[in-house]
């Protein structure tokens, strides 16, 4: 990707959700990015404020207090495969979706970007868990409003401390273009010496096959 800097964004587009699965050693697996169309709208506040230890009479140290994200997700129509894959509703016999208060549902990765002036700004958030939808409608007046639905967003740091990624204005062309083909995950960075730390990165990968529900 060429090292231009975008001054502004604007637009979201192209949401996508990877299944999350965790074996029972604690390893994350993702499975391939989905795409969610009929995206509207997503704010996302942090979650989580810094605590201040006070000592000698001032602020001494401050700890950090990252929870991650929460917000909503604003979508035409949630898809029907969300409903099933996370929101865990199920087809009967005869194709109907029915909703089980004794299922749990899924964990899951959200991948989205927002336009730029000169690149489109690519985001995944690592682990995600997603609340039903409000059933709302209207009846038609003079002019149809479409209403839309809204996915209550809490997306929580993995076990080893990753929230999120998102591109840079020199992130390299592989990572960019490959960014819905399967979960970006951090690639360790060697210091002076040569040394890498993997510890985090090891933790998390992403499966050649799409994850069953």
């Amino acid at each position: 990707m060429a090292n231009k800097k975008n001054k502004v964004k604007f637009n979201i587009r192209n949401v996508h959700y990877a299944l999350l699965t965790k074996s029972d050693d604690g390893e994350v697996t993702y499975g391939t990015p989905v795409p969610m169309p009929g995206a509207v709208s997503i704010s996302l506040d942090p979650n989580g404020e810094p605590s201040v230890f006070y000592a000698d009479g001032y602020a001494y140290y401050t700890i950090n207090n990252n929870q991650g994200y929460e917000g909503d997700l604003e979508l035409a129509l949630v898809p029907e495969s969300f409903r099933t894959d996370v929101l865990k509703e199920s087809l009967d016999a005869n194709n109907v979706l029915v909703e089980d208060a004794t299922v749990e549902t899924g964990k899951f990765a959200l991948l989205f970007e927002f336009d730029g002036d000169i690149n489109k700004i690519r985001h995944v958030l690592y682990n995600c868990t997603a609340a039903r939808p409000t059933i709302e409608s209207a009846t038609k007046e003079d002019e149809i409003e479409v209403k839309t639905e809204t996915l209550s967003i809490t997306a929580s740091p993995l076990d080893g401390g990753y929230v999120k990624a998102r591109t840079s204005d020199s992130t390299s062309a592989a990572a960019y273009d490959g960014w819905y083909k399967t979960v970006y995950l951090p690639k360790a960075v060697s210091d002076a010496s040569g040394q890498s730390d993997s510890t985090k990165v090891s933790s998390a990968k992403n499966s050649s096959k799409e994850v069953v529900s």
